[in-house]
């Protein structure tokens, strides 16, 4: 079974049958759910890297004060959520061509990328990722008896 599978003229990405890809179910979750958060359009968005291990992510959110915007990692998914307060005073709009709509922005995180901080300078909202390197770990696997293997199976 290859990676990419033929599906009524569509290719999917699947992980679970390939003998080598033990255990990376979860990527090929994380890629379903991305696809499903691309479609979003607003508020558009800058990604940078700003160094080695680290990122940027700046969003357009003119008009959102710093209370109205929630930034959340649930899951490995930072979270970005704006929703401005409701003007208390009765105005009469002759255009409105400056939305106010609430939104909500998501990306996926890779492993070891964490949230270093989030500023707001003129209408952009900028969210600072740093990537934490793993150590290279070497480990070595004691060959025991089957006798042993079986034993520490059952109990």
């Amino acid at each position: 079974m290859s990676l990419l599978q033929g599906h009524d003229g569509m290719t999917k990405l699947t992980f679970g049958g390939h003998p080598f890809l033990l255990g990376f179910e979860q990527l090929e979750r994380l890629v379903e759910r991305t696809a499903k958060t691309a479609s979003e359009g607003y508020p558009p968005f800058n990604i940078e890297a700003v160094a080695e291990n680290a990122y940027r992510i700046t969003l357009a959110v003119a008009g959102f004060r710093e209370d109205d915007i929630a930034i959340t990692v649930e899951d490995r998914q930072l979270v970005v959520r704006g929703r401005q307060a409701e003007d208390p005073a009765e105005r009469v709009f002759l255009h409105r061509g400056i939305a106010s709509r609430a939104f909500q922005r998501s990306f996926v995180l890779a492993d070891g990328v964490e949230v270093a901080g989030a500023t707001m300078e003129h209408g952009l909202l900028h969210i600072d990722l740093h990537r934490q390197v793993p150590q290279a770990v070497v480990q070595t696997i004691p060959i025991g008896r089957n006798r042993a293997i079986k034993e520490g199976v059952e109990q």
